[in-house]
């Protein structure tokens, strides 16, 4: 005879333990951070985001463990929106290695993990546009420095996602602005062949206006590829800048924010409507039975909340001058198009789990009833229930994803006489004002991040 009073303590407590886990999940770890970009304020953000990682000051490389990569990652965003080139170069190189381990990684232990508990359970695996973004952003870090070697170390590091992506994973509209700054890092180098190759490239991608002007002077105005004649459009060799006097100025904005991932309770009935024709009979069955039970009527499920300030207009003014600029890359609408893609496959592991917990309700159900004898059947149906009740606590929808990463990329690039120039930048409310000197036939990448 199992006693009463015993087995409801161990009920108690176990459900007291899973509700007090409830359902916080990586969006909790970013959300003081986040907020304080809100407010544009950077310096906090970068500390709530150092306490997470357990360290001191931003100079600290911490030690991964777990998602943190993830939170290195937003670090190093923002911290390249501080100017701290540096910094952010080597954070984005610690966390790019930190994911790929994460996202190799499979364990038996995790895979049950998230058959039974949450998607978060599991290692990360990066979806293509982050792995992509990475190195991107991670080359105006080491172009804004002048950092030719480093630029075209990672110009390789993005050609090997880039080739994985195609391979691998659906043709992403993202490729284009990191060719496109491969090719600077090259054609600044000399190393005119391999330049040419990357404008190619991300002339595939999108139309860059402001690419006309450098391949007119870099290919003489000979014919080269479809793409690249397509764009100087015949209008013949521009001459370098050193033959003209002038110099090169390139400039990025990054600006807003992504859509972040929030969990929600969808009642199951809708949960089904939404995968209706795709979940097998006798699971569309048992999920059924666990909603007239009434115990819990709904899954745990990540949704996407609205990016921040995407379609804002950044600006750029010249010696005073206003200046064009065009769209690098839609990042916002890259992350709505591949979450689109896989919210069905998610709401059918969300569906999978709650029928798993199921299961092991009606089995802890069966084994009380019988050692309970006769009289077993109310306290086994009570275990059964808060055996289900539970696991269901314990459903962390897996929010995981690289927080900071802005809505939209804006480009532009033009010659301007050799000398003194003073530069004006703006988006979302933020602006920084800088002053470059340029040599004869110089250069130079002045960026803007700007995370709200």
């Amino acid at each position: 005879m199992i006693p009463w009073r015993g087995i409801a303590g161990v009920i108690g407590a176990a459900l007291i333990a899973g509700g007090s886990l409830g359902c916080a999940g990586h969006e909790d770890r970013t959300r003081t951070a986040l907020a304080a970009l809100d407010r544009g304020a950077p310096r906090e953000a970068v500390a709530a985001l150092d306490a997470e990682l357990g360290v001191g000051r931003p100079e600290d490389l911490p030690k991964l463990h777990g998602d943190d990569a993830l939170l290195l990652l937003d670090r190093a965003t923002v911290q390249q929106g501080l100017d701290r080139f540096d910094l952010s170069a080597r954070d984005f190189g610690a966390a790019d290695k930190a994911i790929d381990l994460l996202d190799m990684s499979r364990t038996g232990a995790s895979d049950l993990g998230k058959y039974l508990f949450s998607d978060s359970a599991g290692p990360y695996k990066a979806p293509a546009y982050e792995k992509l973004l990475v190195n991107t952003i991670n080359l105006v870090n080491y172009l804004a420095l002048h950092d030719l070697a480093g630029a075209k170390v990672e110009a390789r590091r993005l050609a090997v996602m880039q080739k994985y992506v195609r391979e691998h994973e659906d043709e992403s509209g993202l490729v284009g602005l990191g060719s496109y700054l491969a090719g600077l890092a090259f054609e600044k180098s000399g190393d005119e062949g391999e330049a040419l190759g990357y404008y190619d490239d991300a002339l595939a991608h999108a139309q860059y206006r402001s690419l006309r002007d450098p391949l007119r002077a870099l290919t003489r105005g000979r014919s080269r590829s479809r793409g690249i004649d397509a764009l100087v459009g015949g209008a013949g060799r521009l001459p370098p800048l050193d033959e003209t006097g002038e110099a090169e100025l390139v400039v990025v904005i990054g600006f807003g924010r992504v859509p972040q991932k929030e969990p929600v309770r969808l009642p199951i009935g809708l949960a089904l409507t939404m995968v209706s024709g795709d979940l097998a009979a006798g699971d569309e069955a048992r999920a059924n039975t666990l909603a007239v039970k009434g115990l819990v009527t709904w899954v745990n499920y990540p949704v996407l909340r609205p990016g921040k300030g995407g379609y804002a207009l950044p600006s750029f003014f010249l010696d005073g001058r206003g200046q064009s600029m065009e769209e690098a890359i839609d990042v916002e609408a890259e992350v709505v198009e591949a979450w689109h893609k896989k919210e069905k496959t998610i709401v059918l592991a969300a569906i999978t789990r709650m029928i798993a917990r199921l299961v092991a309700g009606e089995i802890a159900e069966g084994v009380t009833s019988a050692a309970a004898g006769k009289d077993g059947g109310a306290l086994g149906l009570l275990v059964g229930l808060a055996t289900t009740a539970t696991m269901a606590a314990f459903d962390t929808p897996d929010t995981r994803c690289w927080s900071t990463l802005p809505a939209r990329i804006a480009i532009a690039r033009l010659r301007v006489p050799a000398g003194k120039h003073e530069i004006r930048l703006g988006a979302r409310g933020a602006s920084k004002q800088v002053e470059v000197t340029l040599d004869r036939g110089g250069w130079a990448l002045v960026p803007l991040m700007v995370l709200r």
